[in-house]
């Protein structure tokens, strides 16, 4: 049996609606590489908002969010027309899209632990649907691009999800204020999401655990979505 949805705080609320926005943002520069329509534009902005929530709540049996108020489909409808208007040069496009991405990564992180922690999973299971929230509508918005999705392109990608979810989690099992976690866990995600993108670092194949730095032999493949910020 479904257990009722309840209320989410203003902290969260806010930080869920700023998920919302920067992750419309980065799908319609997304759709900017791709010269898309301004109906491209909105479609894969708004998926890529309201992504992750959505497989998150079906995986839980969870009333999804955006079905009952329309303020997440509204923010992201509008944050990716905003960008349809005011985009600028290709260099822009690109950097503004991993920035803002790596922005709603680390507050989704947070986001999807809180809500399924509030519905009664288990922490492991709340952790990990932090990591579905925070990752699952960048994988969309790849995939409906035909882009290799950054989780499985060695990116520090869901390691960052999972690093603030599981911050998240652990300081609200201590009791910290709710607040301070909130930002605590954000920070953790988004400084090791930044320093990825900075560093150039990524996961390697067997064999090579981490690597760091342009120096690779290998080339990456067509259609890769470079997490560097060059």
């Amino acid at each position: 049996m479904a257990i009722p949805t309840e209320p989410l705080s203003t902290s969260i609320l806010a930080i869920m609606y700023f998920g919302d926005v920067v992750f419309a943002v980065s799908g319609a520069l997304t759709a900017a590489r791709y010269r898309m329509d301004v109906l491209g534009f909105v479609l894969i902005g708004t998926i890529t908002g309201i992504g992750g929530g959505t497989i998150r709540d079906l995986l839980l049996g969870r009333t999804v969010w955006w079905t009952h108020d329309a303020t997440e489909l509204i923010l992201c409808g509008a944050a990716s027309l905003v960008t349809f208007f005011f985009i600028t040069s290709d260099i822009t496009r690109r950097r503004g899209m991993i920035w803002a991405d790596a922005l709603g990564l680390s507050v989704f992180s947070v986001v999807g632990c809180h809500i399924a922690l509030e519905y009664g999973v288990s922490p492991i299971i709340a952790v990990f649907m932090g990591m579905v929230t925070a990752t699952g509508g960048g994988l969309v918005r790849d995939v409906l691009t035909n882009t290799q999705p950054m989780i499985v392109s060695g990116q520090v990608y869901a390691t960052a999800a999972l690093l603030g979810s599981l911050t998240y989690a652990c300081l609200r099992y201590l009791a910290v204020p709710e607040i301070p976690t909130e930002v605590a866990a954000c920070l953790a995600a988004f400084a090791l999401r930044a320093s990825a993108i900075i560093f150039d670092i990524r996961m390697g194949p067997p064999g090579e655990f981490i690597r760091i730095g342009k120096d690779q032999s290998d080339s990456k493949p067509k259609g890769t979505n470079d997490g560097s910020n060059a």
